[in-house]
Order: structure tokens, then sequence, then C-alpha cells
């Protein structure tokens, strides 16, 4: 728990949250997560940045991620 509580504030988020966030993904384990164009999913589930030749992810992108994760 300690070490979790560390995470957490280095993280700036709560426990609480953090715990929430692993229960989602696990719950959420095995299905096919929903992702932006932007997004494929790799060999492992993880959602990784297509190829596509565009500029690099941007802020606003960013924030947006953080605000579905509930972060």
């Amino acid at each position: 728990m300690a070490a979790a509580k560390s995470v957490a504030a280095q993280r700036r988020t709560t426990l609480k949250a953090m715990l929430e966030h692993a229960l989602r993904r696990e719950i959420g384990f095995g299905q096919t997560p929903v992702v932006d164009a932007a997004f494929e999913t790799n060999q492992y589930g993880f959602p990784v940045l297509k190829k596509l030749g565009r500029p690099g992810v941007t802020s606003e992108q960013v924030y947006q991620l953080l605000d579905d994760e509930g972060t």
C-alpha cells in the first residue's frame, strides 16, 4: 500500500483513482479497447500511435486521453 500511495502521489492523483483505473483495466482485460483513428492496438493489447506521416501527439490529444481516463 505504501508503494501504491507513493506512485499515486508522484502521478498527482489519489490512491482511489489509481485503484479504480486498475480495476477498470483488469475487468476490461481481453476486450478490444475502443481507440481513436490515430491509434492502433499492438500485439499486447496496448494502444499505440499509428505511423501516418503526420505530426506527433498534440497537447490537446494528451489532455483528451487524460480526461477519458478520469485522471
